[in-house]
């Protein structure tokens, strides 16, 4: 008897060893996604667990209770920059993202607490920011649980949480015009003038077209084989009424697209000096 006691012993660490070493997909698999939104980035980090046939929001997910919002780990989100949510300034830095799902309204939160991966662990003294939106019906189910960010433009982008049939809607802001604008009067002091980029800040803001215009006369002569700089010349152009100084700068863009092979910039060229005439 005591001779099989050795080798049953050596079977079961053998068994054990394969166990330990047996790898297989996670179940609800890990995503970061980063964005970048105004001067700086959103990253999102979550779990995405699957549908799998089962009823999800007020089932799985109850109604009117914490949720992580996710799986497995919290779910965290980081700013670089300062953003607001709702009527809350958020400073740079790494939150979690919590929710209370409702049949016809979910609470989103953003809290300092960034390891909350039950209800009983949520404080709500800790929360940043609490935002009521009201849930909508996706057209197409979605099997997997998705957090994603659309919508993005210069100041404002949308974190969408959408799984089963269900999504909502968290919008971000970010005030980027102050900043902006202290920087374009800070480096037009400077030696090397930021007359290009300048001038589209204020062309695609609805600012001081006749600034942007001057501007580009000066960002044509500084670069007077770009093109691009003389197409937006001639949209600036056109934009103040200014037609046949619109065509000609729009006429030198062309020439100039067409030498460097760029067909992007003679269509455009091309449409432009169409609704000119």
């Amino acid at each position: 008897m005591k001779k099989l006691i050795f080798p049953i012993a050596l079977l079961m660490m053998f068994n054990a060893a394969l166990a330990q070493s047996l790898r297989v997909p996670s179940a609800s698999t890990s995503q970061t996604i980063k964005q970048e939104f105004g001067l700086g980035t959103i990253e999102i980090a979550y779990s995405r667990p699957n549908a799998k046939g089962r009823a999800i929001f007020g089932d799985l997910v109850p109604f009117d209770a914490v949720w992580r919002t996710g799986a497995n780990n919290a779910t965290t989100v980081s700013f670089s920059e300062e953003v607001m949510i709702g009527d809350k300034k958020i400073a740079p830095g790494k939150y979690g993202l919590l929710s209370i799902p409702g049949k016809n309204e979910w609470t989103l939160i953003i809290t300092k607490q960034v390891d909350v991966t039950s209800p009983s662990a949520y404080k709500q003294e800790q929360d940043v920011v609490r935002v009521a939106v009201k849930p909508t019906v996706v057209s197409s189910p979605v099997e997997t649980f998705t957090i994603s960010i659309v919508n993005v433009k210069t100041n404002s982008a949308d974190i969408v949480i959408s799984w089963e049939k269900t999504a909502v809607i968290l919008p971000v802001r970010v005030d980027l015009d102050g900043k902006i604008m202290a920087q374009i009067d800070n480096l037009m002091n400077a030696d090397n003038r930021p007359y290009f980029n300048a001038a589209m800040y204020y062309l695609d803001n609805n600012k001081d077209l006749n600034k942007a215009a001057e501007w580009l006369e000066k960002a044509s002569a500084q670069s007077p084989t770009a093109y691009w700089v003389w197409y937006q010349k001639a949209r600036c152009l056109s934009l103040l009424g200014k037609k046949s100084e619109a065509m000609a700068a729009s006429s030198k863009s062309l020439d100039l697209a067409k030498a460097a092979k760029n067909p992007d910039y003679v269509t455009l060229n091309e449409k432009l000096q169409a609704s000119l005439k």
